[in-house]
């Protein structure tokens, strides 16, 4: 039963989720077919382990399994990390990583709606600083085929150096240690394309798209997209045209990492991100920000997971000092 008034049909848990792995498709058609098909396998696997984990979670909590297992919130989770790990890493790390998200973090803050911090992007920092040489091997585009690709995610002998290579964003960051070298020089070398990584930076229209069509519904609003997207752009620009030759263009940065998913399905995580209007601007454009400055600067290549966390940390105190006005009360807040 709906009541009055009747402006529409209230949104489900299960519905909002669905709605998220929709507009992950393009992104993960776009990934299997310019990148790795194995995706679609790690996908399978973090979906099973984030299911698997979150059923033995909630029998050990004494809690009806039905309800959570079916509201998709743990395969959104798991989605999402398969998208951020690398295609070609091992089974087991793609399971550990998903149990870090669901178990200690999701579930040990008292289960959906509770946890402070984005499950994904712990599990993403815990892993990438747990197994560094293991999260730095991509494909590079087009070298390994499917069965090779399935082979190393399930087990096989790991003789990578020449058919892996550095996302774009690491490649400018190590190469620009060599003398005389550009961004201009380094994007030359090859497994560049248009504007980022080749092959990947199909990747950032693709999870537009799904970004796009999340506003079309209403899942997200237009604040955390813009602001984030904006700053980085606005960041990033102004470095361009300080020095071109040692800071990458917006373009790249826009195209390349996590920068697209991070906009659309990272930064606008309703339980851990800013609630108010103004409080969501200030916190996605503060994630840029940090962001860039750990990608020029940082020992990370990528810096959205860090720079998320970081700010999760902070969402307490922007909430509380961007409340809106109540009709009715004078100054700024309602006290």
């Amino acid at each position: 039963m709906i009541n009055s008034p009747y402006i529409r049909k209230p949104a489900s848990v299960q519905g909002v989720m669905l709605a998220v792995l929709t507009a992950l498709i393009p992104a993960i058609v776009v990934y299997a077919w310019q990148i790795a098909a194995v995706v679609l396998v790690n996908l399978a696997i973090a979906t099973i382990a984030a299911l698997a984990g979150e059923a033995l979670v909630l029998k050990l909590r004494g809690r009806p399994l039905a309800p959570a297992l079916s509201d998709l919130s743990a395969v959104v989770t798991a989605w999402l990390l398969a998208l951020c790990f690398p295609p070609i890493l091992p089974w087991w790390a793609t399971v550990l990583g998903v149990l870090i998200a669901i178990v200690a973090v999701k579930h040990l803050y008292g289960g959906l709606g509770q946890n402070p911090f984005n499950p994904a992007m712990v599990a993403y920092c815990a892993m990438i600083v747990a197994f560094p040489a293991l999260m730095s091997k991509w494909p590079a585009a087009g070298q390994l085929d499917f069965t090779t690709q399935l082979g190393l995610v399930l087990g096989s002998a790991r003789e990578l150096d020449a058919i892996t290579s550095a996302t774009a964003l690491d490649t400018i960051k190590t190469g620009l240690r060599t003398a005389g070298a550009t961004v201009q020089s380094i994007m030359s070398q090859g497994n560049f394309g248009l504007v980022s990584g080749r092959g990947w930076e199909w990747l950032a229209p693709a999870y537009a798209l799904g970004g796009l069509y999340l506003l079309a519904r209403g899942i997200i609003t237009w604040h955390m997209p813009a602001a984030f997207l904006g700053a980085l752009a606005a960041i990033s620009a102004a470095f361009w045209a300080v020095d071109p030759a040692h800071y990458a263009s917006p373009l790249f940065h826009l195209a390349s990492g996590g920068a697209m998913l991070g906009a659309f399905f990272i930064v606008t995580d309703p339980v851990s991100g800013a609630t108010t209007p103004r409080g969501k601007l200030i916190f996605a454009a503060s994630i840029a920000l940090l962001a860039y400055v750990i990608r020029a600067f940082g020992s990370f290549p990528e810096g959205v997971a860090f720079a998320v966390l970081l700010l999760n940390i902070c969402v307490p105190l922007i909430d509380m000092n961007t409340q809106p006005r109540v009709f009715g009360h004078r100054g700024d807040k309602a006290r």
